[in-house]
């Protein structure tokens, strides 16, 4: 049997059992018998919580497609940490795909062929060279996260390079060709369980609720399809002229007074933790403006924990989430070997650090299933057959092969510096229904689909 270079025995979670001299038994009579008169037992299975791992030593041989050969298999992944006005952008995407091509390979890569990974840097501005630099030597690109992947995904479409993402931003590349996510984002379905359970859990959030407004145009997708899913559920947002702009405000101070004269009981924001945001709660405290929050699922993690632990300006705030949170480590063994192996490899972890991992597993199952002949069109073959994946308890399931979203959710409060569920009631547990999932309005994220679900591009329209 061959070798990865990169093996090592007896790595993560690989017990040897113990050696013990075989006395009064014959070599032929001891089934675990190594040859020399010793006796061992077989080593245990590695896993990903309750997923068998997909890496291993083995004889896969061949150059096969672009980036494999006979020892080795080249994908790139990467996030925007060197954006300067944000350093260390999503790091702990990049970082999860680090410490899990290392998990990998000290137990024999996929089928013996060692990965080797490019890790890249888009720093929001370099998406287009980064995507034409990955295009030309990868075989795939695995757990990648960059924020405008909407400028990179038409280069990286006609390159056919395919991808299993971490998560997609821009909705051409969450409907684009070659590629499956673990945890499906479409322009065309919604997962509203999370605004279901939140208007249930807290009334002022089902009465009368307003949107933070917003010129950043990521954000403002996810605005205009939680304002639909709000109409959809009865509870239509109203209008307080409340806008947040991204290079931030001179005075948070007005913003924080319309809300306040505003008549709505409660407020959504679709920001991550950033000043921008930051300011307005800050200026919403100062003027006694206290209205259950509800967020999109980013705001969760150590970012806005941190700065809450010391404002407790977001107190009470509530967000969504269909992956295990970190401080679920406790009951879910797929969370803890996740923190282990990335915090093990000097690594940050979060919730999309979470994402990637999930994304590595997908892809190595689909490539360990190809053996001799992994090709691109084997991989995404095995991939589009994935109707159930839960990344060994790490997520709630979902359907990747038909881009479907999660039936799934989980709330999480934050209170100080302490996210907690608080929905369902039993830790570690997701809310589960076919009815959470809505038909959405592509053209309300700005795209045109084929009928086969795939974004259309202006050409194709024409």
């Amino acid at each position: 049997m061959r070798l990865n270079k990169g093996f090592r025995a007896g790595v993560i979670a690989i017990s040897l059992a113990a050696v013990v001299t075989g006395c009064g038994t014959s070599r032929s009579d001891d089934p675990t018998s190594s040859g020399d008169g010793a006796s061992t037992a077989p080593a245990e299975a590695v896993s990903f919580g309750d997923l068998e791992s997909p890496c291993g030593d083995g004889d896969a041989t061949g150059a096969t497609d672009q980036g494999v050969t006979d020892d080795s298999i080249a994908i790139g992944y990467g996030d925007d940490r060197g954006f300067a006005s944000a350093p260390g952008l999503s790091q702990e995407v990049g970082d999860a795909v680090d410490a899990m091509v290392k998990w990998c390979n000290e137990q024999g890569g996929i089928n013996g062929r060692e990965l080797v990974g490019t890790r890249y840097d888009a720093a929001i501005s370099n998406m287009v060279p980064v995507m034409k630099e990955a295009c030309g030597k990868e075989f795939m690109l695995v757990g990648d996260g960059f924020a405008n992947d909407f400028a990179g995904d038409p280069i990286r479409v006609k390159c056919k390079l395919p991808h299993v993402p971490a998560f997609t931003v821009g909705p051409n590349a969450g409907m684009g060709e070659l590629k499956i996510e673990p945890m499906p984002y479409p322009a065309d379905r919604y997962n509203a369980g999370g605004l279901k359970a939140a208007m249930e859990l807290v009334p002022e959030l089902g009465e009368s609720i307003t949107t933070i407004g917003t010129d950043a145009p990521a954000t403002q997708v996810s605005n205009y399809k939680v304002s639909a899913a709000l109409a959809t559920l009865g509870n239509p947002p109203k209008d307080c002229g409340v806008m947040l702009h991204m290079a931030g405000e001179s005075s948070y101070a007005p913003l924080a007074q319309k809300l306040k004269g505003c008549d709505a009981k409660s407020f959504f924001n679709s920001y991550t933790p950033s000043p921008q945001i930051f300011g307005l709660l800050e200026a919403n405290q100062q003027a006694g403006v206290d209205l259950p929050q509800l967020a999109e699922s980013q705001w969760y993690g150590a970012a806005g924990a941190a700065w809450n632990a010391q404002t407790k300006a977001a107190d009470g705030l509530l967000t969504t989430l269909m992956v295990q949170p970190l401080e679920n480590a406790d009951v879910n063994e797929a969370v803890a070997q996740y923190k282990e192996i990335v915090e093990g490899n000097g690594g940050k972890t979060g919730m999309t650090g979470e994402f990637a991992t999930s994304a590595f597993l997908l892809w190595a199952t689909a490539a360990k299933e190809c053996g001799s002949e992994l090709t691109r069109d084997c991989v995404m073959e095995k991939l589009a057959g994935v109707t159930e994946w839960t990344a060994g308890g790490l997520q709630a399931p979902t359907n990747p092969g038909e881009n479907l979203p999660s039936e799934c959710v989980m709330l999480v409060e934050l209170n100080g510096g302490t996210w907690k569920q608080v929905f369902p009631e039993t830790q570690g547990e997701f809310s589960c229904d076919p009815a959470n999932v809505i038909d959405m309005d592509p053209a309300i994220s700005g795209i045109t689909l084929t009928e086969d679900r795939k974004f259309k591009s202006f050409l194709q329209q024409q």
